[in-house]
């Protein structure tokens, strides 16, 4: 997850990017968990490391900042299970997608 729209800027008046990592283990997590999170290069590299893992981003810079919030390893709260929820959605559904690429394009 990643935040490019509303960057935050340096000291210098750089553009610094946000992303957080998530992960969740259906049976085994009882809430998804924040795996990785950072501002400018750490983020860049997080996003580098999903791309190179085939793992699907998703923009959504106010969910970013909060997750941000969070520690390293700690349990996303209730108050955010919804939006998460929604980001896990889109996480299964591009896998899906990519899963069976042939599928849902006759018409």
């Amino acid at each position: 997850m990643s935040n490019q729209d509303q960057p935050l800027q340096s000291p210098l008046g750089e553009r610094l990017l946000k992303a957080v990592a998530l992960g969740y283990r259906t049976g085994v997590d009882p809430a998804p968990r924040v795996l990785a999170k950072g501002r400018g290069e750490m983020a860049n590299k997080i996003i580098q490391i999903a791309r190179a893992n085939n793992i699907p981003i998703q923009e959504d810079p106010c969910l970013v900042g909060l997750l941000a919030e969070l520690d390293l390893n700690q349990e996303i709260p209730p108050v955010l299970y919804r939006a998460v929820a929604e980001v896990l959605a889109f996480v299964y559904r591009v896998r899906e997608k990519n899963a069976y690429p042939g599928e849902g394009n006759a018409g």
